[in-house]
C-alpha cells in the first residue's frame, strides 16, 4: 500500500485546501452569482452571461517553489467565448431557432438586457471555449523531454492504482441549456493522491440533433518528478448527434446523452477521423490532441 505523505487540509463553508510537496490548492465553490455580480461579469465580458454562472468558484494550483501559480475561473473561461461574427475555425453551430434566441439575449427590449454600459454584440451562442488558462510555462512534450524523460511520468499506472484520495473537489464554473436546445457545460475535477495531482476541465456541449462536442484539459504532475514537471493534455472532440445517440445503451433511455462522461467516452472511442478530423462538419479549429510540459524549479 502507498504511504500516505505528509500533507494539511483547510477547509471552510466554501472552500478547501490542501498543502502537499510544496503545492497549495484552493478550491472555492459557491452558488451561482447573484444580479450585481452578473452584471460586473457581464460588462467585463461584453456577452450575456450562461443561465447558471458561478463567478466566484476557482481552482488553484500554486507551486510555491517555483512561485508559480495555475488557475481555473470562470471569468477567464468565458474570455474565451467567441465574440462578434463566428469565421472560419470557430466551430459555428446553426439550428432552428438560433438566430432568433439570439436576438432574445442581445435585443435591448430582451427580458435578459445586457448592462447599460455594453454594447449588444452577437457572440458564440454555444458557449463554446477552448480554456487550458495557467501560467505555467508549457511546451511541446515529446520535443523537449524526448522519450527518455518520459518513464518519469505514468498517468495511467498511478491514476488506475487504487491509492486513497486526499482531497477531491468538483467545481462547476457554468452551465447553459440553450434556451431548450441543449446544454453547454464547464465544469473542473481535481484528486490528490499520495504520488501525484490530477485535474480535468472538460467543456461539454450538445445540441439536439445537430452535434456533441467535448474540450479536454488535463493536468498531471507526480510527486517523483525532479526536476518538477506538470504535463498538460488538451483534446477536441466533436461528432455529429446521432453517431452518439445511435451508442445508447438503451435505445429509449435518452439520459446518457445527459451525461458529459458518457458522451466523452464515445467521442474518445470513436475511430479519429471521425471525431478529432471530421467532426461535425463545423471546421472548429480545435479538434485533435496536444502534449505539452512546464518544467518548474524545484
Amino acid at each position: 500500500m502507498t504511504a500516505i505523505p505528509q500533507h494539511k487540509v483547510l477547509e471552510s463553508p466554501n472552500t478547501r485546501s490542501i498543502e502537499i510537496f510544496g503545492w497549495f490548492i484552493t478550491a472555492s465553490t459557491n452558488s451561482i452569482s447573484n444580479a450585481p455580480e452578473c452584471d460586473a461579469l457581464q460588462a467585463a465580458l461584453g456577452i450575456p452571461l450562461p443561465e447558471m454562472t458561478f463567478g466566484n468558484n476557482s481552482l488553484t494550483l500554486e507551486h510555491r517553489p517555483s512561485r508559480t501559480k495555475y488557475s481555473f475561473t470562470t471569468l477567464e473561461a468565458l474570455k474565451g467565448v467567441k465574440r462578434g461574427e463566428l469565421l472560419d475555425g470557430d466551430g459555428g453551430v446553426k439550428v432552428g431557432h438560433a438566430e432568433k434566441w439570439l436576438q432574445s439575449r442581445t435585443d435591448p427590449s430582451s427580458t435578459l438586457p445586457m448592462p447599460k454600459t455594453v454594447a449588444s454584440k452577437p457572440y458564440d451562442w454555444t458557449y463554446t471555449t477552448t480554456y487550458p488558462d495557467g501560467r505555467f510555462c508549457f511546451i511541446n512534450f515529446m520535443e523537449t523531454c524526448g522519450p527518455r524523460r518520459f518513464f518519469q511520468c505514468d498517468p495511467d499506472g498511478e491514476l488506475s492504482r487504487p491509492d486513497p484520495i486526499l482531497f477531491y473537489a468538483e467545481i462547476p464554473l457554468f452551465e447553459d441549456e440553450l434556451h431548450d436546445n441543449g446544454v453547454s457545460t464547464l465544469i473542473v475535477r481535481i484528486r490528490v493522491m499520495p504520488t501525484c495531482i490530477f485535474v480535468l476541465s472538460r467543456f461539454t456541449l450538445r445540441v439536439d440533433h445537430v452535434l456533441f462536442r467535448t474540450y479536454d484539459t488535463r493536468i498531471y504532475h507526480s510527486f517523483q518528478t525532479n526536476p518538477p514537471l506538470v504535463v498538460r493534455e488538451i483534446s477536441g472532440w466533436e461528432a455529429p448527434y446521432e453517431s452518439i445517440h445511435g451508442r445508447l445503451p438503451k435505445r429509449n433511455d435518452m439520459t446518457p446523452l445527459t451525461d458529459p462522461t458518457f458522451i466523452a467516452k464515445i467521442l474518445s472511442e470513436l475511430p479519429k477521423r471521425v471525431s478529432q478530423r471530421e467532426g461535425a462538419k463545423t471546421g472548429w479549429r480545435a479538434l485533435g490532441t496536444k502534449t505539452e510540459v512546464a518544467i518548474l524549479s524545484s
